[in-house]
């Protein structure tokens, strides 16, 4: 296998309302917001951050999700995450907590309903 210089630029996402998405995901992700028109840029908020991308969706949100974001946070602060993300709008769905030996996790919806998971891995 070869070793590829491959990064995660940025998550790229079509919303009713862009400027109110990134507000919310602004304050998930502590990051800058570079507004243009009607889209806007976040920049990754450090070394090992994302950016994200928003645009006006060009047709309605299907009901099935096929892809969303896996957010990892340090073993024991999933739960304080996941409260201050509801805080700022997030709406709890479910939380996988006894499945798996290597990780917990609670899945939210944001605002337009993107599903999206805070996860934790027990220390090694």
């Amino acid at each position: 296998m070869t070793n590829s210089a491959i990064t995660l630029g940025a998550i790229n996402m079509e919303a009713a309302d862009p400027l109110g998405l990134a507000d919310f995901w602004a304050a998930v992700t502590g990051s800058a917001q570079s507004v243009n028109g009607d889209s806007v840029y976040l920049a990754p908020s450090g070394p090992a951050g994302f950016g994200m991308f928003f645009q006006r969706g060009s047709v309605p949100r299907g009901e099935h999700q096929a892809a969303h974001l896996d957010l990892t946070v340090p073993w024991g602060s999933r739960q304080n995450e996941v409260e201050r993300i509801m805080g700022l709008g997030a709406i709890f769905k479910w939380d996988v907590l006894e499945e798996f030996a290597h990780v917990q996790w609670t899945t939210l919806a944001d605002p337009e309903g993107n599903l999206f998971c805070i996860a934790e891995h027990p220390p090694a």
